[in-house]
């Protein structure tokens, strides 16, 4: 049996841990000053954009040791590291904001029902300022925000605060020009009704992640395809592709192959042939591909059935 192996990868992670710790300190100040600004306000819209600030508080807490964690290098016990700590942080990231967008909408509604004053004047200023600090967050995590799912998921975050703000800084005036006290409530609606969707689809992708679904942007039957083109591959079977983390894609196949591949020594080629196949012609490039090559021979007439004991050759890319 024949092994090659290549260990040591170099991924050049930036897990923007720098990022995720100023977004924290931003977003701790603005939860502070939205507490004291809805006990001094008495505004639904202002309590509730604090209470989504508090979730979101623990969710770049999670993220930023989700960032921590991922950088961990591999183990004999975790060959990955803890490279999917991030996915983790960004399902339980996603949940939170769920939960809170629920509460909101229901909370709402309660207020819609039964309205209270609210001093106008305060909750614009209490906006305002929390608008200003979410804008700085979303500038310091905008340009890293698609390396990762944990940074995805606190990118989110922060734009679901400052979509919370302008809406607290419009129901402030609405009610200041009209005296409309239901612009508060509605306003706290809307951001219920901002939250959910995006904490949902967040939820699916990474669900998809921890259950192994193929990545999205591959297309297995199309992988397939391109291998059965490469110079004597007979078939393939076994084909399976997953996503580890954000960016680190793989696969593995068993790939029947003629039997004189194996006798004049042709099976070194047949790999380099086969790593270079997944690693460019796709919108999802395999960072890590295990082929195991079968004589074919020694299979049956269907996929998968080769007798055991054949001679396998396995790469790693």
């Amino acid at each position: 049996m024949s092994h090659q192996h290549a260990h040591g990868h170099s991924h050049n992670l930036d897990h923007g841990s720098a990022r995720l710790r100023a977004a924290l300190i931003l977003t701790s100040i603005v939860l502070v000053a939205e507490l004291v600004g809805a006990a001094l306000t008495r505004s639904l819209a202002l309590l509730i954009d604090a209470a989504h600030m508090l979730t979101d508080v623990a969710g770049l807490a999670m993220a930023l040791c989700a960032a921590y964690l991922s950088s961990r290098p591999p183990t004999n016990r975790r060959t990955w590291g803890l490279r999917r700590a991030e996915v983790i942080s960004a399902l339980l990231q996603a949940i939170l904001l769920c939960a809170v967008g629920l509460f909101v909408v229901a909370e709402s509604v309660n207020r819609l029902l039964h309205p209270s004053t609210v001093a106008a004047s305060e909750m614009l200023w209490f906006g305002i300022l929390g608008l200003v600090c979410n804008l700085i967050a979303i500038a310091i995590l905008a340009s890293r925000r698609g390396h990762s799912l944990n940074l995805r998921a606190a990118f989110l975050e922060v734009v679901n605060d400052a979509l919370g703000s302008v809406a607290v800084i419009v129901a402030a005036i609405v009610i200041a020009l009209t005296g409309y006290a239901a612009a508060d409530s509605i306003a706290a609606l809307l951001i219920g009704a901002l939250i959910v969707p995006r904490a949902v689809r967040l939820i699916r992708e990474t669900v998809d992640v921890l259950l192994e679904s193929t990545p999205a942007g591959l297309d297995l039957d199309a992988v397939r395809g391109h291998l059965l083109e490469v110079p004597h591959v007979r078939s393939v079977h076994d084909l399976h592709a997953s996503l580890i983390a954000t960016g680190l894609p793989v696969l593995t196949a068993h790939i029947v192959v003629d039997d004189e591949c194996f006798d004049d020594g042709h099976a070194r080629q047949q790999l380099a042939d086969l790593k270079q196949c997944v690693a460019t012609h796709f919108e999802v490039p395999i960072a890590h591909a295990t082929f195991q090559l079968e004589p074919r021979s020694l299979c049956g007439p269907t996929p998968g059935a080769c007798i055991g004991g054949a001679e396998h050759v396995a790469a790693e890319r």
